[in-house]
C-alpha cells in the first residue's frame, strides 16, 4: 500500500470517530472522498507494481481514434462521474460527483444544462446514470442510494435507500431488459437490484441480490472493489469490474453463479465504467490511467480478450464512458485537479465531456 493510500484510510477512519451523529451525511461525504483517492491511489500503485500486461496492439497516444470535446458542462466544481444517452430523444445526461447536480445536453447543443439542481431531493452525489426503455433517468448517490427522475419534468418517481448507517459507496448501475436495475456496492462488494414491481411501488429498501465479496480477492485497506457493471443484450448475465484487482466478474441472473471472467491480453486495473454493445465488444474507461480498453466478449460471457488499448492525458481521468451512434462520450472527470483524487492541489480547467471516434 503508498503512503498516500495510508494516510487517506486513516484520515476517513479518524473522521468516523470524531464526528458527531447529526453529522452521519458529513461523515459519509469525507469517508467518500478518502477512500475515492485511497482507491484510486491503490489502483496506480497495483499497476506500477505489477508486469506490464501484452497487449493485443501497441499502447499509444490514441493512435487512429480521434479524441475531441462533444460539449462543456457549466460550473467551476462540476467533477462529472456518470453519464447516460437516452436513445429516443439523444439527449446525453451527466452527474456531478462533487454535489449531486444532473446536466442534460441536447443534440447539437455545445454546452449541457441544469436538469436537476445541486442538492435535488437531498442527493449530494450522482454517480452512476442510465436511461431504461421508457425514458426515465436513473441516479445514483453513492450515500444513499438511487433515485427515478421524469426525463420530461424533472419530478422524481421513486427511490430506493441502502438501510443503516454502515459504510457503503453506491456506485453504478446497469438496467437489463426486463426492466430490473442492479447497482454495485463499492465498500461492501456487493449488488443491489431494484425489479419492476418494487419500481412501480415507488420506494423502498435496496436489498442486496448478489454478494460477490466470497469471490473477491483480498485487496488493501480503504480501496474499493466493485465499481463498473453492465449486462448482455438477452438478460442471460451481468459483468462487474473490480477496479483494485483488476478483475472482471460474471453474475449468472438465473442461478446466481458468480465466476471470475478469464481475461487474454491484460487486465481492468484502475476500471470504472463498462459497456457491452451487442456484438459482444466491451467499452471500458481505466480512470487513473487515462485509458480507454476494448474487449471482445465470448458468447457466453465466460472470457474476454482484449483487442484495443487508447491511452490519452486529454482524456483527463475518464471516468466513465456512453456508446452513441458513430462515436463514445467520454466523461472527463479531472478528479486529479483540486477533486476527490486530490483535493488539495489543481486547478481544473472546463469540464468536457470527451467524443471518441474509432473506437
Amino acid at each position: 500500500m503508498t503512503q498516500k493510500t495510508k494516510r487517506a484510510a486513516a484520515e476517513s477512519a479518524a473522521v468516523e470517530k470524531g464526528a458527531p451523529k447529526k453529522g452521519a451525511v458529513a461523515i459519509a461525504l469525507r469517508r467518500r472522498s478518502a477512500l475515492v483517492a485511497a482507491s484510486l491511489a491503490g489502483a496506480l500503485a497495483l499497476g506500477a507494481a505489477a508486469p506490464a500486461p501484452a497487449l493485443a496492439r501497441p499502447q499509444t497516444a490514441s493512435g487512429d481514434a480521434r479524441i475531441s470535446t462533444a460539449f462543456a458542462l457549466p460550473g467551476a466544481k462540476v467533477y462529472p462521474e456518470g453519464i447516460a444517452a437516452d436513445p429516443r430523444t439523444h439527449t446525453v445526461y451527466v452527474g456531478s460527483y462533487a454535489d449531486g447536480a444532473v446536466y442534460r445536453a441536447r443534440p447539437g447543443r455545445h454546452e449541457a444544462e441544469v436538469f436537476l439542481p445541486s442538492g435535488t431531493d437531498g442527493r449530494r452525489t450522482a454517480n452512476g446514470l442510465r436511461v431504461d426503455a421508457r425514458g426515465r433517468l436513473w441516479v445514483t448517490d453513492s450515500t444513499k442510494g438511487v433515485a427515478v427522475y421524469d426525463t420530461a419534468t424533472g419530478r422524481r418517481l421513486a427511490h430506493f435507500e441502502v438501510a443503516g448507517t454502515s459504510a457503503r459507496f453506491v456506485n453504478d448501475l446497469a438496467l437489463t431488459p426486463d426492466g430490473t436495475a442492479y447497482l454495485t456496492d463499492s465498500s461492501r462488494g456487493v449488488i443491489y437490484r431494484v425489479t419492476p414491481r418494487q419500481l412501480a411501488a415507488g420506494s423502498g429498501i435496496l436489498t442486496e441480490a448478489y454478494d460477490l465479496t466470497p469471490a473477491l480477492r483480498p485487496r488493501p485497506s480503504g480501496t474499493f472493489s466493485l465499481n463498473g457493471i453492465t449486462s448482455d443484450r438477452a438478460g442471460r448475465y451481468l459483468l462487474t469490474v473490480d477496479m483494485t484487482a483488476g478483475d472482471l466478474y460474471r453474475v449468472d441472473l438465473r442461478t446466481g453463479d458468480v465466476r471470475r471472467v478469464a481475461l487474454t491480453g491484460g487486465d481492468l486495473k484502475a476500471a470504472d465504467g463498462l459497456d457491452l454493445a451487442p456484438d459482444g465488444t466491451l467499452r471500458v474507461a481505466h480512470n487513473a490511467t487515462n485509458t480507454l480498453t476494448r474487449w471482445q466478449v465470448g458468447a457466453d460471457g465466460t472470457h474476454a480478450r482484449l483487442t484495443r488499448t487508447i491511452t490519452d492525458p486529454s482524456l483527463q481521468i475518464p471516468t466513465t464512458l456512453a456508446r452513441v451512434p458513430g462515436r463514445t462520450l467520454v466523461v472527463r472527470s479531472q478528479f486529479d485537479k483540486g477533486g476527490p483524487m486530490d483535493p488539495g492541489t489543481g486547478t481544473p480547467t472546463t469540464f468536457t465531456v470527451a467524443s471518441v471516434r474509432g473506437f
